[in-house]
């Protein structure tokens, strides 16, 4: 028998934001970006929360829900500090650790003998030694382990503070704990699909769990089946320790639209430079150079050409995007956002020396200026020319 917790750090963001200046405490506040400048909220309290607040809300639509909310911007290198501490006490007490982003990980408590009591001492270590709020979901898999977290979440959200949920399901109720959910708390439920099961009377998981798994084969196809199957808490997938990179890409979606051809390659070069950098630490090659043009009435355009080698060289990356920039930019044409990413990607055959840093001095560079930009806005400092 599998025991799989997830663990997931509680509006994680305005957490760490309030270990900073804890005067924020207490407060409706949201860390994003500029109403002004296209901002969106990347994280709020739960104070703002309370107010109707919610992440991925447009900033200027959250102020209007919440006149007196504080904007407070990102601060990523704080919270890739913080993530490192905790994600340090998680594999501390087990040796299988999925992270799946900054804030959330499934780590695995089979071989121990009370996993309840080791969880909950887990999330108590986490508030006491780093002031960081954490939620807990336990089951037999990720699937039901994840679900428990988020029902637990929801139900203690409302109050205005971090929710703290510790959610346990024992093993054969998996089935029993799901079934009065909404099917769209189901992996592999959207709207869509949503829509379609409400359409032939299903509602909840519950419902979906009595279908034929052959007969939602033939009506939905193969994940008609997997959802069926998923109703009934079974997930057999294992924990993945570490995840291979498909693609690498870097994106910017500009405060005001830019038409100018200049600016706009400086921004390739840029995004290059970052894409390239990344490749060389991870140890990677690609094959395929991709840009993305996104133009103001939200049209998004994709392209990208596909090298004779994979290669990790700055140059070659960024001639290839300003390259492909040049062909399908049409001159004037105003942009919202401009990306460049790779794909192909296998491990590099040469290894790095000890003296070819220049491109992690450059990637730090470009790290701090970006920051800079974030906080006090889009050019307020420019690389010099000597």
């Amino acid at each position: 028998m599998r025991i799989i917790a997830h663990l997931d750090l509680d509006a994680f963001f305005c957490a760490v934001e309030e270990l900073q200046n804890p005067a924020l405490r207490g407060r409706p506040f949201a860390v994003g970006g500029n109403p002004d400048q296209r901002g969106v909220v990347a994280s709020c309290s739960y104070p703002a929360r309370a107010r109707g607040v919610r992440s991925a809300m447009p900033m200027g639509r959250a102020l209007r829900l919440c006149p007196d909310l504080q904007i407070v911007h990102q601060n990523f290198g704080a919270y890739k500090a913080a993530s490192r501490q905790v994600m340090e006490k998680i594999r501390a007490i087990s040796a299988e650790v999925e992270q799946i982003s900054i804030d959330e990980a499934f780590f695995n408590l089979s071989e121990k003998e009370n996993p309840k009591e080791v969880a909950r001492a887990l999330q108590q270590a986490i508030f006491r030694d780093l002031n960081l709020p954490c939620s807990i979901g336990i089951a037999s898999n990720k699937l039901v382990a994840k679900i428990a977290n988020d029902a637990g979440k929801s139900a203690l959200t409302s109050e205005g503070k971090p929710p703290r949920a510790f959610t346990f399901v024992p093993d054969g109720e998996e089935a029993i704990f799901l079934a009065p959910l909404p099917v769209k708390k189901l992996w592999g439920v959207g709207p869509k699909t949503a829509a379609r099961l409400a359409e032939i009377g299903i509602a909840t998981i519950g419902d979906l769990a009595t279908q034929d798994e052959i007969k939602m084969l033939r009506r939905f196809g193969q994940n008609g089946y997997e959802i069926t199957r998923r109703a009934r808490g079974i997930d057999t997938r294992p924990l993945v320790m570490q995840r291979e990179s498909k693609s690498i890409s870097q994106e910017t979606t500009f405060s005001k639209d830019k038409s100018n051809g200049d600016e706009l390659r400086q921004v390739i070069r840029k995004q290059a430079l970052q894409v390239s950098a990344s490749l060389q630490k991870k140890g990677l090659v690609a094959r395929t150079i991709k840009i993305k043009l996104r133009w103001s009435d939200f049209t998004t355009l994709t392209r990208q050409l596909t090298l004779q080698a994979h290669t990790n060289d700055t140059a070659t990356i960024t001639q290839a995007a300003e390259t492909l920039f040049n062909t399908h930019w049409q001159k004037g044409r105003v942009l919202r956002l401009l990306g460049v990413g790779v794909s192909g990607l296998e491990k590099s055959q040469q290894q790095i020396g000890l003296w070819d840093q220049d491109w992690e001095k450059e990637r730090h560079v470009e790290d701090a200026l970006s920051d800079i930009e974030s906080r006090f806005g889009e050019g307020v400092i420019k690389r010099g020319m000597i």
